[in-house]
């Protein structure tokens, strides 16, 4: 039986298996969202439920998590990503 990596959703704290979230980067000050899952620099995970995209703008967890302010302007294009 394969290993099958689990990673933490920033908003719920629910556990998924690696290739059903989706991964925001941080890597020279820029932030995109990764979907090879492979891409260099600091990543957070986002299962990209309603419930955690109203928690994520909300409690601003992309802060939290970078430990550095992140501009409104990613958190929109970041929702704007994820719907479609």
């Amino acid at each position: 039986m394969k290993h099958v990596p689990q990673r933490t959703c920033i908003c719920c704290r629910q556990k998924f298996p690696k290739s059903q979230l989706i991964r925001i980067v941080r890597c020279d000050g820029k932030f995109f969202i990764d979907k090879s899952q492979k891409s260099d620099g600091r990543g957070a995970y986002f299962c990209g439920s309603n419930e955690c995209k109203i928690k994520l703008l909300k409690s601003r967890g992309l802060d939290r998590t970078f430990h550095q302010k992140v501009d409104d302007e990613v958190y929109k294009l970041l929702c704007e990503e994820i719907t479609k």
